[in-house]
């Protein structure tokens, strides 16, 4: 009779062991997702019709951004169903990088797009003739700024660009 018991205590154990060896792998496997939104450096370039405007690398993630036209709205990704978690973006780069540095932006909120058209930086209007694009590592953003995520040593590039 001690065989059995003793079989059956040893199959037991093992199998304890086994769930908790992988205990672990499946706790990880369900683990929310990785904090996103953490700071990233990027360099912020803003050329405007005459010239280069500004240019420094920053530190940014994505916030709550406030423009005087515009008012306050999330700048984090989470626009327009983007991005299931917050995330940095070019608009809130440039929102850092002017209240670092001592100038202005200013743009429109737009609910429908559920982001802001970024319309006037350092006293540059785009006006009736121009507007700012946004660029990534030197390519259009396929969506807004509010939208679109960067990543640690992007150029993000805000230039006045005529019809």
């Amino acid at each position: 009779m001690r065989t059995p018991l003793l079989r059956r205590a040893a199959v037991t154990t093992t199998a304890l062991g086994l769930a908790l060896t992988t205990a672990p792998a499946v706790a990880q496997a369900e683990a929310p997702a990785a904090f996103t939104n953490a700071p990233v450096r990027v360099t912020v370039t803003v050329q405007g019709p005459d010239g280069l405007l500004f240019q420094k690398k920053i530190f940014t993630w994505g916030h709550d951004v406030t423009t005087a036209t515009g008012g306050t709205h999330a700048c984090d990704g989470t626009n327009g169903g983007a991005h299931a978690t917050k995330v940095p973006t070019p608009t809130a780069a440039l929102d850092h990088a002017a209240k670092r540095n001592g100038f202005t932006w200013d743009g429109a909120w737009y609910g429908s797009f559920d982001d802001y058209s970024v319309d006037t930086v350092k006293g540059v209007s785009g006006g009736g003739s121009a507007y700012w694009s946004i660029e990534v590592n030197g390519v259009p953003t396929p969506v807004g700024g509010c939208q679109f995520e960067i990543e640690n040593g992007d150029l993000v590039s805000f230039t006045w660009t005529s019809f």
